[in-house]
């Protein structure tokens, strides 16, 4: 599987240089991330493999400017994000990063539409318009029948659909993904996997996976395992 091809305005989606992570608890020093470098193309689909406690959810957050490293240097389409100011790096993260976790975060009390519609809301786009813009891409992940279910009313294939379809919502650029698929059944995360695969064909979005599935990874551009705070090139069979 090849990338897609065509005109960027960045080279790299994705730069991270000599990134350290260190957590304290009391006077213990923890270190999680030790000098990690990476870059990802724009458009490519990269897995993130390693054991559990590997690292591999805190460099997907320091990714998407939910968390920032002890040290080091992150840039996202070309934006050197821990130089940004927290109002700035919040509209930065909602406008270019799309995030889809294992467990789907959807608001109980809120339709599947009203929770897709949510980034645009924080973004100020007039309701209508929210609205307009949540079925639009409702329908593209095949749930045009479910815009007034809520989430306890919906399957759990079809919960996972809406929080991509929020994720979605705003046509980010980079889309990080942990363990999407982890808390479904195999003939729904395969589901799933072609719906990310479709995806990033017909909109060339760069996508970083963590994930424990090994077909999975293997069916991704290229595999990196984190293993003792360092990042490693998988390499093909």
């Amino acid at each position: 599987m090849e990338p897609p091809t065509g005109s960027q305005a960045v080279d790299w989606m994705v730069e991270v240089q000599d990134v350290h992570k260190v957590y304290y608890l009391g006077a213990k020093r923890i270190p999680v991330l030790q000098g990690i470098g990476l870059c990802v193309r724009p458009g490519e689909m990269v897995a993130v493999e390693g054991a559990s406690g590997a690292g591999k959810s805190t460099l997907l957050h320091i990714l998407g400017t939910l968390d920032r490293p002890s040290q080091g240097l992150v840039r996202i389409a070309g934006q050197d994000v821990l130089g940004l100011r927290p109002d700035r790096l919040a509209a930065f993260r909602n406008r270019t990063i799309g995030f889809v976790f294992q467990f789907h975060h959807l608001l109980p009390e809120f339709t599947a539409l009203e929770n897709t519609m949510m980034p645009a809301l924080i973004q100020r786009v007039p309701r209508p318009r929210a609205a307009e813009m949540a079925a639009a891409v409702l329908a593209e992940v095949g749930l045009s029948d479910r815009l007034d279910h809520r989430p306890v009313e919906l399957s759990g294939g079809e919960q996972q659909r809406v929080a991509l379809a929020r994720a979605l919502l705003m046509r980010p650029r980079l889309l990080l993904a942990d363990e999407p698929t982890g808390n479904l059944d195999e003939e729904t995360g395969e589901g799933i996997h072609r719906l990310l695969f479709d995806l990033n064909q017909r909109l060339g979005m760069t996508t970083v996976v963590v994930t424990h599935n090994p077909r999975l990874a293997a069916r991704l551009h290229r595999r990196l395992r984190l293993r003792e705070g360092s990042i490693q090139e998988v390499k093909a069979a």
